[in-house]
């Protein structure tokens, strides 16, 4: 995956909203909450929240670490974009995208849903 397809796929999630921070790091939002950090200077580098137990798993691989700051919270950071096949992108990028929005009170979820 790159930045083009990335920004689509993330774009493509019902309520998706776009905002940059930290001055190079541009972040796809639920509800106002990140679901996707991705930093605008190549090399592509993406931060995402997993399950616990895949946490452990997909930190054993090469190009993966735990996320700066955000690891106790069960957030990796992909360093090499070939760490994951296409599949595997989309599916924790879906999948961090459903853990944030399911954390948002009902009232900001319902808006979302409609």
């Amino acid at each position: 995956m790159n930045h083009v397809e990335l920004e689509k796929f993330c774009l493509g999630l019902k309520g998706t909203t776009s905002d940059i921070k930290w001055g190079n790091d541009l972040c796809y939002l639920i509800g106002g909450k990140m679901y996707c950090v991705i930093s605008i200077d190549p090399p592509m580098k993406v931060s995402i929240k997993v399950t616990p137990e895949e946490f452990g798993e997909l930190t054993e691989r090469e190009g993966i670490i735990p996320a700066p700051y955000m690891a106790r919270n069960n957030w990796i950071f992909i360093e090499k974009a070939n760490a994951l096949t296409l599949a595997e992108w989309k599916h924790y990028i879906e999948q961090s995208y459903e853990l944030v929005l399911s954390k948002l009170p009902n009232k900001i979820k319902n808006q979302i849903l409609k």
